[in-house]
């Protein structure tokens, strides 16, 4: 509803701007002796184009931020899960091999089922934190374990909860995508930008075509590059399970 709402708004705007002109020129029309103004249209075409480098520079900061994020929440979900998998080392001998086995299951429950899910865009389901679970009731202690034993315990636990925080972040930035009004901001503006690009006459044609094709080249290659990166997991530009596979691999 908000993108409606956004686009009625911008369209009521266009509307009355177009019927103040109209009403403008009828009113008062241009004499005669007076000299058409051509700075007013370069000045309402500087104006575009520096809402629409406002526009660009606000996507591409909110599609790095967010893909940068999710890097973050995997290197730190990862790290935890390998400080885990070595603090097993001080656990009794019975949960040893038991937790590396659980942290080995999470990280392949992670490369191999979620990943693809996140590229998808799809939703995780539950699996994923039933193994998580698992891998806490692993850790668990009794009464008779040796001192050194539960602080090792304790500490597992500890790197569990950042496992679970950085799981929840990352859940999060799978799901995050670029505003549909900024989506509409950067096409609209985009035509506007080149569309302006044809109300100034220029003298030699070669040179006129050579600026309408690299201005409309950047231009679709910022929104191509705006469009990966709104992907925080995307096969091109988004953050890959490196951190897992090195550990686990």
């Amino acid at each position: 509803m908000a993108l409606f709402e956004t686009l009625f708004v911008v369209l009521g705007v266009a509307v009355v701007a177009a019927l103040s002109v109209f009403a403008k020129t009828r009113l008062f029309p241009v004499g005669e002796d007076e000299e058409p103004r051509e700075d007013v249209a370069e000045y309402i075409a500087m104006m575009v184009s520096v809402l629409y480098a406002i526009v660009l520079g606000l996507c591409l900061v909110s599609v790095w931020d967010t893909r940068s994020s999710a890097d973050d929440h995997v290197q730190a979900e990862a790290s935890a899960l390998h400080q885990t998998y070595l603090l097993a080392d001080a656990m009794p001998v019975a949960q040893r091999q038991r937790l590396r086995d659980a942290a080995r299951t999470y990280a392949r429950h992670v490369v191999d089922v979620e990943w693809p899910e996140m590229v998808a865009r799809e939703p995780l389901g539950e699996s994923g934190w039933t193994l998580l679970a698992q891998l806490r009731k692993a850790s668990e202690v009794d009464d008779s374990a040796r001192v050194p034993e539960q602080i090792a315990a304790q500490e597992v636990l500890a790197q569990l909860g950042y496992v679970d925080d950085a799981r929840r972040g990352r859940e999060a930035a799978a799901q995050e995508r670029l505003s549909p009004v900024l989506w509409t901001g950067l096409l609209i503006g985009g035509v506007l930008t080149l569309a302006f690009m044809f109300l100034f006459g220029i003298k030699r044609s070669t040179t006129h075509v050579v600026m309408v094709m690299g201005l409309s080249g950047f231009i679709a290659f910022t929104v191509l590059l705006i469009h990966q990166l709104d992907s925080p997991f995307g096969e091109m530009l988004g953050a890959t399970p490196d951190a897992f596979t090195r550990y686990f691999g």
